[in-house]
């Protein structure tokens, strides 16, 4: 066995179950969607994530191959579609952000279940890794099931809610087979609203949600102003991220840039004010960049040195 095998042995497997695509912007492609985002942020930090996913037989595909084998990444959960094409959204920026034209009946929508199960069982991951919008149909939401059942592992739900594609029955069904939700204030207060948890603040809506569904750690991110963490019944947050930082360029993946080092923190035990502050300073410097993901890895050597990873 040569060192790289064992150096790859060695690192934390996790498993990223959803959605790849390619975002596009008014001037150019960008690839993406919320799991394949984390799992490039994983890899980089040095983890082993291994991606459950499906793309179309198409130009696309090719392009997703090369980046992850570019980034030395596992594509032995990548599966191929000869009919339907790679995941596609169409993005548009304005002053107020960006807004999504999420194209349907794409080649995540039709991720094998049985596949699913043989590569989820060779894994034996640390931890999993699902969100929602590779739910909206069957045979993906079938192929999530073994997914889970075979993961036996903490499982992290990212709640990304993209109009129409949820419902209260599939936000139920996936805060139940969670450990650790994450999600944004908004998606926090549509989920509340959904199961009639009237507390008056958020911070208590997400205690009656740990309450209710026995969620271990329920994490809120707050755009600009910074993100907090319910934990073993306490709150802890932290504040924004100085602008002065980095320019402000998209928060396109921000979000998944948060989750995945929540992900990081819960696998090597950081505490919770370390695991928030980390995620949130990520969070922001992913801001500065277009699209969800950097292409160059040397932007991640400042935190994999300050985090001593």
């Amino acid at each position: 066995m040569s060192l790289n095998e064992i150096h790859a042995k060695s690192k934390k497997v996790i498993g990223v179950f959803g959605e790849v695509l390619a975002d596009i912007f008014p001037d150019q492609t960008v690839l993406g969607g919320a799991p394949f985002n984390v799992a490039r942020h994983l890899q980089a930090f040095g983890m082993h994530p291994v991606m459950i996913t499906r793309t179309g037989q198409d130009a696309l595909r090719k392009q997703f191959l090369q980046e992850m084998q570019r980034l030395k990444m596992d594509v032995s959960g990548l599966q191929i579609d000869a009919k339907y094409p790679t995941g596609q959204v169409k993005v548009e920026m304005s002053s107020d952000g960006h807004q999504f034209d999420i194209l349907e009946d794409q080649a995540y929508d039709h991720i094998h279940a049985g596949i699913t199960h043989m590569v989820t069982m060779s894994l034996k991951p640390e931890m999993v890794y699902f969100g929602t919008l590779a739910q909206r149909s069957m045979p993906s939401r079938l192929a999530l099931d073994k997914f889970l059942e075979d993961g036996k592992c903490p499982r992290f739900l990212d709640v990304n809610l993209r109009a129409p594609f949820y419902n209260k029955h599939m936000i139920k069904r996936s805060i139940l087979r969670s450990d650790i939700v994450k999600m944004n204030e908004v998606e926090l207060a549509i989920i509340a609203k959904y199961f009639k948890m009237d507390a008056a603040s958020l911070h208590d809506k997400a205690k009656q949600l740990a309450t209710e569904f026995g969620i271990k750690q329920v994490i809120v991110t707050a755009g600009a102003q910074g993100a907090w963490v319910l934990a073993d019944e306490n709150i802890i947050e932290t504040t924004a991220v100085s602008s002065m930082q980095a320019p402000f360029i998209d928060s396109v993946g921000a979000g998944d840039a948060f989750s995945s080092v929540c992900m990081v923190a819960n696998i090597l035990n950081w505490d919770h004010a370390t695991m928030i502050n980390r995620a949130n300073e990520f969070a922001g410097a992913v801001c500065s960049i277009r699209g969800g993901a950097p292409t160059d890895t040397g932007f991640y050597t400042p935190f994999v040195n300050h985090w001593n990873l």
